[in-house]
C-alpha cells in the first residue's frame, strides 16, 4: 500500500477510515470501509467526519459494516513476500566479495536501441569510455 490517505474535509489532518460516494441517481450517499485506492470522485473520511456525515433532504445514508480493527496482510499478501523471500534467496551469492563488504556492480548500460531515448523525464545516457 502507499502513504496512509487523510481526510478530505479541508483543515482535517486525519487519517481517513472511510470512504464516502454518491449515487446521484438513487440520491444515496454510500459510506464503508476506506477504499483501497483513492478514487476521484469519492471522499476520505477520518473516523470523526465519517461519524457526523449528514446529507441533503430526501437523501438516503447507507452505511456499510466498518472492520474493527485495521486489516492485516491477507494470504494473497503473505504469499507474495513468501516468492520474494525465495527469489531472493535463490539468487547466486556475488563472487569475490567478502563478508560485510558491498559486491561491486557493473557499470550500467543503456540497452543498444534505446541511446539517447527519453523515457518521461528521465533520459538513458553511455557512460563514456
Amino acid at each position: 500500500m502507499g502513504a496512509i490517505r487523510q481526510c478530505s474535509r479541508s483543515a482535517c489532518r486525519n487519517s481517513a477510515v472511510a470512504t464516502l460516494t454518491y449515487v446521484y441517481a438513487d440520491s444515496t450517499a454510500v459510506l464503508g470501509p476506506l477504499a483501497t485506492y483513492a478514487e476521484p470522485h469519492c471522499y476520505d473520511l477520518c473516523e470523526q467526519h465519517a461519524g457526523s456525515l449528514t446529507v441533503p433532504r430526501g437523501w438516503e445514508v447507507l452505511r456499510l459494516a466498518m472492520p474493527a480493527t485495521p486489516a492485516g496482510p491477507g494470504p494473497d499478501d503473505l504469499l507474495a513476500l513468501a516468492h520474494a523471500v525465495r527469489e531472493a534467496a535463490a539468487r547466486p551469492a556475488a563472487t569475490g566479495s567478502a563478508q560485510g563488504q558491498r559486491a561491486a556492480h557493473p557499470a550500467l548500460e543503456a540497452p543498444a536501441a534505446a541511446e539517447g531515448t527519453r523515457r518521461g523525464h528521465l533520459r538513458v545516457l553511455r557512460e563514456p569510455s
